[in-house]
């Protein structure tokens, strides 16, 4: 019998190396696939190539970035979607506070100091308890080195003109887990509350004791509720 394939697509600054713990412990249940979100300059063009280079059927898993793109992935082919996990997202666009951090990190790019940029968002990514956790740190600084500053910019250009996925939700017609982690400070659950409310028979799970990059904080926790959606 054939596995179904799960493809997963990783969020701002992030390589599969975000996935990593899922990758292990799904690799039984599905053949996995990670998206490239690094070549583009807007949200449809990067979903477009996924989309060229994926599998003809997929479940779709995005965190972060990862779910703006997974959104947009089902605005062009939900015929190719079979389950949607949207982690740690969210489906309105930047407010202008969100902006104008967004260009004063392009600003620290152009001085050259690319360095800065993850240093000034760690505090946003993890959890207060894990910013001394310098095994989980040297993993986000990997990924953030893996994709480099001319990567950095295409993605934050790209999630800077995005479409907001209010719409997109209300179409979603397949089984749908929405995921945060109680403490996410760049998307909190607020946010995924309303993706629940709007996606016909969303389910909502909160990771405990756990901030923006669940795959990587409480693995266990987010491998549990993925196989249970893998298995719905």
């Amino acid at each position: 019998m054939t596995r179904p394939a799960l493809l997963l697509i990783p969020g701002l600054l992030c390589t599969e190396q975000l996935w990593a713990p899922q990758m292990a412990a799904l690799a039984g249940l599905a053949d996995v696939h990670v998206g490239d979100h690094t070549r583009d300059l807007t949200i449809t063009a990067i979903a477009e190539r996924i989309l060229a280079e994926a599998p003809p059927t997929f479940a779709l898993a995005g965190l972060s970035m990862g779910g703006y793109i997974a959104f947009e992935i089902w605005r062009q082919a939900p015929e190719r979607v079979t389950r949607i996990a949207l982690l740690d997202t969210r489906a309105s666009t930047d407010s202008e506070a969100e902006l104008v951090r967004r260009r004063e990190l392009l600003a620290l790019v152009e001085k050259g100091r690319f360095t800065g940029v993850h240093d000034r968002l760690m505090p946003l990514f993890v959890h207060p308890d894990r910013l001394q956790d310098e095994p989980l740190l040297n993993t986000i600084r990997q990924m953030a080195a893996d994709i480099g500053k001319d990567g950095f910019v295409r993605q934050t250009r790209a999630l800077m003109a995005r479409s907001a996925a209010h719409d997109v939700c209300r179409s979603i017609s397949v089984p749908a887990l929405v995921l945060c982690g109680r403490q996410d400070a760049l998307t909190p659950l607020a946010m995924h509350q309303e993706m629940a409310d709007l996606i016909p028979g969303a389910r909502l799970s909160v990771i405990e004791d756990c901030g923006h990059l669940s795959t990587l904080e409480q693995p266990e926790a987010v491998n549990r509720e993925l196989r249970n959606w893998l298995q719905d």
